[in-house]
């Protein structure tokens, strides 16, 4: 499937015209359904550990039955969401090819596309925004509407609430170099695996032989507009420990990953997101970096055990 779809392992790429036969190609094969979204997961995961109503999701949706489905799965698990609804365009959707540990991922954006600056200024919708204490945007964000995800980041500045941003994709610093550049400096945490702090470094005309340690350094240490808050940069490297590089701390900071039993692992799809989610709830709730780490961690080990960007049910309390 994948040599057949012009794909390598692990992609993590946009849908190109010869790629649009390989949605009906899995379906055809029973593909596993299952609500995704990058950070509409984190949403989800961030969720799945705070109390009751603490979570809400803005993006955009097609008027079909894949969007039932994402308010559905929503909904059982306690994210309010507030869709634009796009007549013209379907809902969002990615295929994923699982081969041993390994995911290959092709998303056509679709309707999530589509978002549009002017929903988010409804008066009742940006009065939540207002409400909100702390605000996460995904990086495939800057692919669709970065006016709206500047607004957000420039009220959090304003506001001096923590603004958390997610890289996303390798593709994203690589093609999305600009609009990255803008959203940046007001960001108070950046998440981000080794391949994306390496594509970032890249863009920033580092060299090859810049680690990745070294690429998060230069992250944290790069322009901010909200001067009260440090900007944290957390890289996961799968089973490698994570970094953590604080904005005027000269030492990056190493946090061994929690160990599983490979047999125990389904589908990695969405590990990245679940630890953004279990990251966000750690900050949503006040605790240190180490604690949201921790709770990043946990999260993301959880939801590998499932299919798709899944989190177990019953819910499982978090143990350090």
């Amino acid at each position: 499937m994948i040599e057949k779809y012009g794909m390598k392992l692990n992609d993590t790429v946009l849908a190109e015209p010869h790629q649009m036969g390989l949605y009906d190609d899995l379906m055809s094969k029973k593909a596993e359904l299952a609500a995704g979204g990058g950070a509409q997961n984190s949403a989800r995961g961030a969720q799945y550990m705070l109390p009751e109503k603490s979570v809400w999701y803005v993006g955009c949706v097609g008027d079909d039955e894949y969007a039932e489905l994402l308010r559905r799965n929503c909904k059982e698990q306690g994210v309010h969401t507030e869709y634009r609804v796009d007549k013209e365009k379907p809902t969002g959707r990615c295929g994923v090819i699982i081969t041993d540990h390994h995911r290959t991922m092709c998303t056509d954006l679709a309707a999530a596309n589509e978002y549009k600056l002017e929903h988010l200024q409804q008066p009742q919708i940006w009065s939540m925004v207002e409400s909100s204490k702390v605000y996460y945007v995904g990086g495939y964000h800057l692919t669709v509407c970065v006016p709206a995800a500047m607004a957000v980041a420039k009220h959090a500045a304003e506001t001096n609430k923590p603004f958390l941003l997610g890289l996303s994709a390798g593709f994203i610093p690589q093609f999305f170099k600009d609009q990255l550049a803008e959203i940046v400096p007001y960001a108070d945490y950046v998440f981000g695996n080794e391949n994306e702090a390496k594509a970032w470094a890249e863009s920033q005309g580092m060299d090859a032989s810049t680690t990745v340690a070294q690429a998060a350094q230069k992250m944290a240490e790069y322009k901010k507009v909200n001067s009260k808050r440090p900007r944290t940069v957390i890289i996961t490297q799968g089973t490698e420990p994570t970094l953590v590089a604080v904005q005027g701390e000269d030492k990056v900071r190493e946090y061994p990953v929690l160990s599983i039993d490979s047999s125990k692992i389904n589908d990695t799809t969405g590990a990245g997101d679940a630890f953004a989610g279990g990251f966000l709830a750690g900050v949503v709730s006040g605790e240190d970096v180490q604690t949201c780490v921790q709770k990043g961690q946990w999260l993301a080990k959880l939801s590998i055990q499932e299919l798709g960007a899944a989190y177990p049910q019953p819910k499982q309390t978090f143990s350090k």
